[in-house]
């Protein structure tokens, strides 16, 4: 794919640059909890501005019901990349309509505008061909060139991520080549040994990448609330932990699986609990207990890995050669349960491997709990995409940008 670099040597003064970003930020109360997808695309568009490029910024947040919603508008967004590039950035309020036609006609070179929220458009996330394409029309009249550079939607067939490049020149942003460049080291260029770190509430939406893995990996350390999936089909109690019983079958093949190929697969030998799931508004103490994990009491649930877990999984990671972690050991927004978390994130610090966070909620945790995020080989901004593309699977976004 033809990279932004080949674009700026080509010449963007005055042009209409359409930045595909991914400013798909978590609000509280109107207010950003973490700018870091923001402050990820910065490079691109600082570039293009600096170039004298009139720079028109779309991205997608949450999912609104493809009509206009004041919940999930963009404004705090554009505000913010105003902010951070120290310069005004104009606003529409719409996406397609006047308001985005007259923002982007009133930019000046190296001036940069934000349309309101794409999936305001029922056409953003159509299943149906020509209602997407047709969007994607509306979105190509206000642009020259597309970037793409919002990792973060790439395994989205989606009208601003798949059919709009195909209707102008279009060019990979310096994230979305940086994340690429990043997870191919994950799949063709792996160094060993090579230990991936599962999380999360829910094995299910891991199963696919553990297909994968236990065929590259040479350790595979599970934790989070899919763990219990794990722990309950090798015959533990685990109370009334987070449990997906249909996925009891498919766990024990893998574990079967792992042991005839010789990937090591580490669950937890002990977990934090409590009687109930914490209050993460007030934060108020759960009343924690540490269990062995094969004999959790049955009125509690585990909510994250105990004291020697955490001992374990570092002493897992300390030779590593490349480590990939995904979703969290438990729930890290409460005090109680943050230190499983914690130890993984530093257990990746303290590492000499190559060490990728795959985005999510594990890079919203490395910032909750204070981790230096340059300290990490690479912190990535779309943790679906990343699975996705560990999953082999080929991925609309970046389909679209290759030549």
């Amino acid at each position: 794919m033809k990279t932004i670099d080949e674009l700026l040597a080509e010449g963007v003064d005055g042009k209409r640059v359409f930045v595909r970003a991914d400013l798909n930020v978590p609000l509280a109360d109107g207010l950003i909890t973490d700018d870091g997808r923001i402050r990820a695309v910065l490079p691109t568009v600082k570039a293009l501005a600096e170039a004298g490029a009139k720079v028109v910024v779309a991205s997608h947040l949450g999912r609104p019901k493809g009509a206009p919603d004041p919940a999930f508008s963009l404004l705090p967004a554009a505000e913010r990349l105003g902010e951070l590039l120290g310069a005004p950035v104009a606003f529409a309020q719409d996406t397609v309509g006047p308001a985005a036609h007259d923002a982007v006609n009133g930019l000046e070179p190296g001036q940069v505008a934000v349309i309101e929220n794409l999936r305001f458009n029922a056409g953003e996330t159509a299943k149906d061909d020509i209602e997407r394409g047709e969007f994607a029309d509306q979105l190509a009249a206000l642009a020259d060139v597309y970037v793409g550079d919002g990792f973060g939607a790439v395994h989205r067939k989606h009208a601003s991520v798949y059919d709009l490049p195909a209707r102008l020149p279009h060019y990979a942003g310096y994230l979305i080549a940086t994340e690429v460049g990043v997870l191919k080291k994950l799949t063709d260029e792996v160094q060993r040994p090579y230990v991936v770190v599962l999380g999360g509430a829910k094995v299910s939406d891991k199963l696919a990448v553990i297909d994968q893995l236990l065929g590259k990996a040479d350790r595979l350390l599970i934790g989070g609330g899919m763990a219990y999936t794990f722990l309950k089909a090798k015959g533990h109690e685990i109370g009334t932990s987070l449990l997906q019983e249909d996925q009891i079958p498919a766990v024990l093949e893998y574990i079967e699986r792992a042991e005839k190929t010789g990937v090591e697969l580490v669950l937890p030998v002990d977990v934090v609990a409590a009687p109930a799931f914490p209050d993460l508004k007030t934060k108020a103490s759960a009343n924690p207990v540490t269990v062995a994990a094969d004999a959790v009491p049955g009125d509690q649930m585990g909510l994250d890995i105990g004291p020697e877990s955490r001992k374990l999984y570092a002493s897992k990671i300390t030779d590593a050669a490349t480590v990939f972690w995904n979703g969290p050991m438990g729930v890290f927004e409460h005090p109680d349960f943050a230190e499983g978390t914690k130890a993984v994130a530093q257990a990746l610090l303290d590492s000499p491997a190559f060490t990728v966070v795959g985005g999510g909620d594990s890079a919203a945790a490395v910032r909750l709990l204070g981790f230096d995020e340059n300290a990490f080989g690479h912190i990535s901004t779309g943790g679906g995409a990343s699975l996705e593309y560990l999953e082999g699977k080929t991925l609309p976004g970046l389909a679209a940008l290759e030549d």
